[in-house]
């Protein structure tokens, strides 16, 4: 099993209700404040799909997402890809209450799937990237 196939989990506790925290993952404009901006549309319903681009410098990617399950103020599951590349993630965001705190597990799984020659599909730059969204971009929004 080579590493690029062991799944990526990221986690962050807030001091926040469930609500808060599902709303923030969830809602289209909170989305946009902390994830990507340009996300045209999201609604967390089984079957819905979007598409953005990321400028990557280098590289464009056409972000491809469709919701495959969906537990309100518990978990939302989502098919990852890009247009024009091959390969597919599956990205999960699960809620667990922990004490009086909120955790946000995310795991993203199907790195593998993605050509080995595309440096931003590195279990390194994935891994940081979602450390990057979960640990800063995500807690600093929750947290404001």
């Amino acid at each position: 099993m080579s590493d690029r196939s062991q799944a990526i989990f990221v986690q962050q506790s807030f001091n926040k209700t469930r609500e808060q925290v599902w709303n923030a993952i969830t809602d289209l404009t909170q989305m946009q404040q902390w994830f990507f901006e340009n996300i045209p549309d999201f609604i967390p319903e089984v079957g819905f799909e979007t598409r953005f681009n990321v400028d990557a410098g280098e590289r464009q990617f056409m972000h491809l997402w469709k919701i495959t399950e969906v537990v309100p103020l518990e978990k939302i599951v989502y098919d990852w890809r890009y247009e024009n590349i091959s390969g597919v993630g599956t990205l999960s965001f699960k809620l667990l209450q922990e004490g009086e705190q909120i955790l946000l597990r995310l795991t993203n799984k199907g790195m593998d799937s993605f050509p080995k020659d595309i440096p931003e599909f590195s279990r390194e730059s994935c891994k940081g990237g979602w450390q990057y969204f979960i640990n800063q971009r995500l807690n600093e929004f929750i947290e404001s």
